[in-house]
């Protein structure tokens, strides 16, 4: 029966301790440093038509600096809209009352996130306030669709009034004379410093 030293016990030890300190650095940067004991942030709320992609703990931003994060998401049951509950940071308590929400995302296939676009009104939102001016998230899906199999469209009736090459049909042309049939000469017009 072989028995270990303290060199191999050692190294046991400082293995799993090296495990447990990057295990507390990975809580740590996942939840932002902050672990909910306690709140110091205050709610607003926003209503949209489309969330995309958006999901509960994604980020608020304004500027690309996170000041929050989405608290809750709910379905009025009346207007049929999303309306979605954030949690600020308390230090920015004086967003002004026009300020805009919209759903973003981070590069193409990136995560959602709420930008927030800071107003110029004097008076800021208080805590549980709703955000007036939102703007829903894009489909990319349903534009690339558009796009390529020409869901897009026009007006009809413009389209009606031009040919494939988008010229406007002879027939609406104004008639006009040709120079070579005529005898008058063309001349310009002085200038109005002569």
């Amino acid at each position: 029966m072989a028995t270990h030293g303290p060199r191999l016990e050692f190294a046991v030890g400082a293995f799993l301790l090296l495990a447990l300190a990057s295990l507390l650095v990975l809580a740590l940067a996942s939840t932002n440093g902050k672990f909910g004991f306690g709140h110091d942030t205050y709610p607003l709320k926003a209503r949209f038509t489309n969330l995309g992609q958006l999901r509960q703990a994604a980020p608020v931003k304004i500027g690309g600096v996170a000041i929050g994060s989405v608290a809750d998401i709910q379905l009025d049951p009346v207007k049929l809209d999303a309306v979605v509950t954030l949690d600020i940071d308390n230090r920015y308590n004086d967003l002004p009352s026009d300020t805009s929400a919209g759903i973003l995302s981070n590069g193409l296939l990136g995560e959602s996130y709420i930008g927030l676009q800071p107003g110029g009104a004097l008076e800021p939102l208080k805590p549980g306030e709703e955000i007036a001016y939102t703007t829903p998230a894009v489909d990319l899906i349903q534009m690339v669709g558009k796009y390529i199999f020409g869901g897009g469209g026009g007006d009809k009736d413009a389209d009606a009034s031009t040919d494939s090459s988008g010229d406007v049909p002879a027939a609406d042309v104004p008639a006009t004379t040709d120079a070579s049939t005529t005898d008058t000469p063309t001349t310009t017009p002085p200038s109005p410093t002569e």
